[in-house]
């Protein structure tokens, strides 16, 4: 008898009520389409069962939510954001379209021939809107709504989202941008991004999340990635909320045939984040990498969960998560290789090197390998560690002051992450953002 498929996950359960007072009155109107109230109810439906995660629970160990007051946070009340001030990492002639949600403000464009090609990039509820049927095809393929409370809040009361998709066999030369924005303070900001890439298709895309540096509310993301078999999809995902948001995401990307993935993903804001992060292969021949980075300073918490699932042969991963740490702040990355049983000749790997800057920074590393097929190579890497005083005097010694010999060996740190974003401006980007937290 061959045994079923499983995949790790951790949900999170508690006997404590969620604190949240939200309402099924509460839930968004999408209009007449049925697989959209049908999703909802289900996400609703089991909302009502979830409560908020304790530390008991592996998963949020070394989180502590004691103090995420969720009486705080109330429904954002429709008041629109400034776009006009939004800026992107592209300059408009460098991008072939872009997306921006600021609260219930929302700028959508477009490049004419990708239009009439049939590629879709929108907000969310234009799309169910004007093309229900692609996204049916798409939505909660990827993300189960029941995973955890914030899985289940984000699915049944999301006003709106993202919606990017690709037609079988067209190719996106110039990158798509878009950006999730947070003016208000005291509000739930609920986001979905779904992407879904058909058949030989082929698009890069730049997603970024912000807020105004006062404001001070809750986020709660699902990310749903679908690469068809044949596909190439590139994701630049840029977290930049102010120090004042707490943030908590479900991630997913789930590649098919010969199917390829680059995702580079960088985590700077919020006052707290929890994310996981997931890459299933679900077919011959698919490839998945994953090229992290995040600095912390302050007292800010990043909490990271990544897993890199075999569910075919002939497959591989590579999962490289970067981590520095200033002040008081802390990491926590926990990692896990599954291969499922009949996923033979698979290829995985994954390392999450942390560097501490100062004294009271704590960095946890946690990775982990579930295999059970016997065919494979699976290995992976953790190091926490200071800044080489031997560097530093070797750079001293040619003239380079201390303060700059630091910033090269922190900027270097990260290059073997950052070198994977195609374009220029996106690797100057992300360096800047690392210098920046060096010189606060």
């Amino acid at each position: 008898m061959t045994e079923k498929k499983r995949v790790v996950t951790r949900k999170s359960r508690s006997d404590v009520g969620s604190g949240f007072d939200f309402t099924k009155e509460m839930i968004p109107n999408y209009g007449d389409a049925e697989f959209m109230k049908t999703y909802q109810q289900k996400a609703w439906e089991a909302f009502q069962t979830m409560v908020i995660p304790k530390r008991s629970e592996e998963a949020w160990r070394r989180t502590d939510l004691r103090q995420f007051s969720r009486q705080s946070f109330s429904m954002p009340n429709g008041t629109a954001g400034k776009s006009a001030d939004i800026e992107f990492i592209l300059k408009p002639e460098q991008s072939a379209g872009k997306v921006v949600i600021n609260d219930s403000d929302v700028i959508i464009e477009l490049d004419k021939e990708l239009a009439e090609k049939g590629v879709i990039f929108s907000d969310l509820k234009t799309a169910i809107k004007d093309y229900p049927a692609e996204v049916e095809i798409a939505l909660g393929q990827v993300v189960d709504s029941s995973e955890d409370i914030f899985s289940s809040m984000t699915a049944a009361f999301s006003g709106n989202g993202i919606f990017l998709y690709v037609p079988k066999g067209v190719e996106i030369e110039t990158p798509l941008q878009s950006k999730l924005a947070i003016s208000s303070s005291g509000t739930v900001n609920l986001s979905h991004l779904v992407v879904w890439m058909e058949e030989n298709s082929n698009a890069t895309l730049i997603h970024e999340y912000s807020s105004e540096e006062e404001a001070a509310s809750m986020h709660s993301g699902i990310v749903e990635i679908h690469v068809g078999q044949a596909a190439k999809l590139d994701v630049i995902e840029l977290q930049a909320f102010g120090k004042n948001i707490w943030n908590f995401t479900h991630e997913r990307a789930s590649i098919d045939k010969d199917g390829k993935l680059n995702w580079v993903y960088g985590s700077f804001g919020s006052h707290l984040t929890k994310s996981f992060i997931n890459i299933d292969l679900i077919g011959p021949g698919a490839e998945g990498k994953l090229a992290g980075l995040y600095f912390s300073d302050g007292n800010q918490h990043f909490d990271h969960d990544t897993q890199q699932n075999h569910l075919a042969p002939d497959t591989f991963s590579d999962m490289l998560f970067k981590g520095a740490l200033k002040d008081e702040s802390r990491s926590v990355w926990q990692g896990m290789i599954y291969v499922a049983p009949d996923a033979q000749r698979i290829d995985g790997y994954q390392s999450n090197p942390n560097l501490i800057l100062d004294d009271d920074a704590r960095a946890d590393s946690i990775p982990g390998l579930e295999i059970l097929a016997d065919d494979v190579r699976c290995s992976h890497g953790a190091t926490i560690g200071k800044i080489d005083e031997n560097e530093v005097f070797y750079i001293n010694s040619r003239g380079i002051p201390e303060e700059d010999a630091e910033r090269l060996l922190v900027s270097g740190f990260f290059d073997p992450v950052i070198e994977n974003a195609k374009k220029t401006e996106i690797r100057n980007k992300l360096h800047e953002m690392v210098l920046d937290k060096l010189e606060r």
